[in-house]
């Protein structure tokens, strides 16, 4: 098998070929558009609609969150998780957990996952891995900008905190969206390049604990509500199912064009 139709594979799941019924509708109307589009245009035109139904997505979970916290809904488990996160608290565990949640940040996860992605990029000799970190970065970013606006949560009281403290809006969490969403897309570019199934499952692993531990180091911290963390998850998982559609539907389109 070539470099080129490895590639389009997850150990034998051919990802050009699609196996429910909506699914190749979608490729139907993805190598149509790819006559006039070119399957670059496709993905454009899928990251487009995909944003766009993300956005609608980010807000309606907003609204629903607005509601649960008004009738004592999921958004209950959120003190006490707070206090449990709190009692918990030691010198040496914190100064951990404050090391790793760095990793999350604004500047941390995008180095982390560039460097990653850059790396895989010059080794495969494609840009691919790089232009699918910037589309699942962007997306995130946009979500959490959204989610964030739309709501309008506060957070924890600083008194339940960790400083350094932080003023935007607690709703969702951007360290594990754009964790999540950026781990992501990082698995989904090594798995396709994995040959043997245990590796493939390993790396599912560690990208997986990576973003849920990401996660709740922003509760332990007392920098976010426990509902924050989780809708961010929702949202991530959300816009990557969007960024590899699109990545499959180029894979299909590109096929049936050669």
């Amino acid at each position: 098998m070539s470099r080129a139709r490895a590639d389009d594979h997850i150990g034998k799941r051919d990802l050009a070929t699609w196996r429910s019924s909506p699914g190749r509708r979608l490729a139907d109307v993805a190598v149509a558009t790819a006559r006039w589009a070119r399957p670059h245009g496709v993905v454009l035109i899928t990251l487009a609609v995909g944003l766009v139904l993300c956005g609608l997505f980010t807000l309606g979970a907003a609204q629903v969150y607005d509601e649960v916290t008004d009738v004592d809904g999921l958004a209950t488990l959120d003190q006490p998780v707070l206090d449990g996160a709190m009692a918990a608290r030691t010198p040496t565990l914190t100064a951990v957990v404050q090391a790793y949640t760095n990793l999350g940040g604004g500047i941390g996860m995008p180095l982390l996952a560039t460097t990653v992605l850059g790396l895989l990029a010059w080794r495969a000799r494609t840009w691919e891995p790089v232009l699918l970190g910037l589309a699942t970065g962007a997306g995130s970013l946009a979500m959490t900008i959204l989610g964030k606006a739309a709501i309008g949560r506060s957070r924890p009281p600083l008194a339940d905190a960790v400083p350094p403290f932080e003023t935007s809006f607690s709703f969702p969490s951007g360290h594990s969206l754009n964790a999540a969403a950026l781990s992501g897309i990082v698995v989904y570019v090594l798995v396709r390049r994995q040959a043997s199934t245990w590796a493939r499952v390993l790396t599912v692993v560690l990208g997986a604990t990576f973003a849920a531990v990401m996660g709740l180091t922003r509760v332990y911290l007392g920098h976010h509500w426990l509902t924050d963390v989780v809708v961010a998850w929702l949202l991530a998982l959300a816009w990557l199912t969007v960024v590899v559609t699109a990545h499959r539907l180029y894979l299909t389109a590109r096929r049936v064009r050669a």
